[in-house]
């Protein structure tokens, strides 16, 4: 089965990081207000970044490594720019 780490920008600019297995049904119950208490006080969401894992256990690190970078960080990361990822 394929698991996803994903980011989202909410409305309020906020990062928002989750795990799932269905990543274009779990983006819609985002954006809709069901995909959980955060981003439903926190509309819109925009789905930013995402990787591919084989196994749940692997994209559950992941999201816990993700969750504890800092902001700057993670906008390197959406952004791509592997310099700034270094520094920050």
């Amino acid at each position: 089965m394929t698991w996803y780490v994903y980011l989202l920008r909410c409305g309020n600019g906020d990062l928002y990081i989750g795990v799932t297995n269905d990543l274009e049904r779990r983006l819609q119950q985002h954006q809709s207000g069901r995909g959980g208490w955060f981003t439903k006080i926190t509309q819109p969401v925009e789905l930013m970044y995402h990787e591919v894992y084989n196994s749940e256990d692997q994209a559950q690190r992941r999201e816990t490594q993700l969750k504890g970078w800092s902001r700057r960080k993670k906008l390197a990361l959406i952004n791509g720019d592997r310099l700034a990822l270094k520094r920050a």
